[in-house]
């Protein structure tokens, strides 16, 4: 079948859609971050990190128009100030590029999942490839000058055995069993994130120049630390370690080097992406007490994210994304 024929799906479409936006703002913090990292191997990182999102805009671009489709706006020079001075020290921008191509890694193997055209399914291959070395690059790094702190570690049990007992579930009353492995790297995985994000967003508290964008980014801080205080809290019960904080790594500077739409849209995606990697833990959570706490706090992302849709709806900063066509509009057909 000639290949110039095949349409692109929904699911193709979302994808490609979704990337342009995230790699835009991605070219945006790298060109920042590029103007003040000093450290040389942080430096190497986010130069190749630049050159894979610049790749990318220009390849989806190409497809949109293969398709007819408009190429998204996203985000360009306008939202970036890359003179601004110094936001964030130097470790802070690996840990970032960590925390980014875990999802990367995420984010690629599920495009890949749903593409079906063959050029779609080679691209993200070639994604999937990119997102990998830059992980391996970025998590030697952080070993390398001891910055990574690793997840708790288990003693081998002594022989396989099986749950006998209906207790393996509690939570709310009577002893609580031990975390199971799962149940540790999901937390961890989460906290690293939430760490992540409050420091953006004590960074962004700092710079923004709404004021109600500045409440609604507080908001989200202070939230986050909560999330954070539970996960910890949750650890210290079981005696295990619990991964660093990382908003010591943002200085005193007052100028934005992002426009507000940018920050916002950062905020809006970490909270998204937040929402999604708690459903993911609580499908694996046997213990009630964590499934509840998942459930809750996945309710307040939740809430969260649907307030910022409506900041950025109000300011004229939510793209749209791709839509079907309005069949019941189009149904009703010219009125006479």
């Amino acid at each position: 079948m000639d290949r110039d024929n095949i349409k692109l799906t929904a699911s193709e479409i979302s994808s490609l859609w979704t990337q342009y936006m995230f790699d835009t703002m991605s070219i945006c913090f790298f060109k920042y971050a590029l103007e003040h990292i000093d450290d040389k191997d942080i430096i190497d990182i986010y130069e190749v990190g630049l050159g894979y999102s610049e790749r990318h805009v220009k390849s989806i671009a190409a497809f949109f128009t293969q398709e007819n489709f408009p190429i998204p706006q996203g985000f360009t020079e306008i939202d970036v100030n890359t003179t601004a001075p110094r936001l964030f020290q130097d470790p802070f921008y690996l840990n970032y590029l960590y925390i980014m191509t875990l999802q990367g890694l995420t984010g690629y193997s599920l495009s890949l999942s749903t593409a079906i055209r063959e050029d779609i399914r080679k691209y993200y291959i070639e994604c999937n490839g990119e997102v990998t070395s830059l992980y391996v690059m970025t998590i030697d790094a952080l070993l390398k000058k001891g910055l990574f702190v690793r997840p708790p570690i288990l003693t081998p049990p002594i022989r396989v055995d099986f749950v006998k007992d209906h207790s393996f579930l509690t939570g709310w009353f009577g002893e609580r069993r031990p975390l199971t492995a799962m149940e540790i790297g999901d937390i961890t995985f989460n906290m690293n994130k939430m760490n992540l994000h409050t420091a953006l967003k004590v960074a962004f508290c700092q710079v923004v120049s709404s004021r109600k964008v500045r409440q609604y980014i507080k908001r989200g801080m202070e939230m986050s630390n909560k999330h954070i205080q539970i996960f910890d809290t949750i650890f210290r019960e079981e005696k295990l370690n619990s991964p660093t904080s990382w908003q010591s790594m943002v200085t005193n500077s007052t100028t934005s080097p992002f426009s507000d739409k940018l920050m916002m849209y950062m905020v809006q995606l970490s909270t998204q992406i937040a929402i999604a990697y708690y459903g993911t833990a609580l499908s694996v959570t046997s213990r009630r007490d964590l499934a509840k706490q998942y459930i809750t706090l996945t309710g307040e992302l939740t809430m969260y994210a649907e307030d910022g849709a409506n900041i950025m709806i109000e300011k004229g900063w939510f793209e749209q994304p791709p839509l079907a066509s309005d069949r019941r509009a189009l149904s009703k057909g010219k009125e006479k």
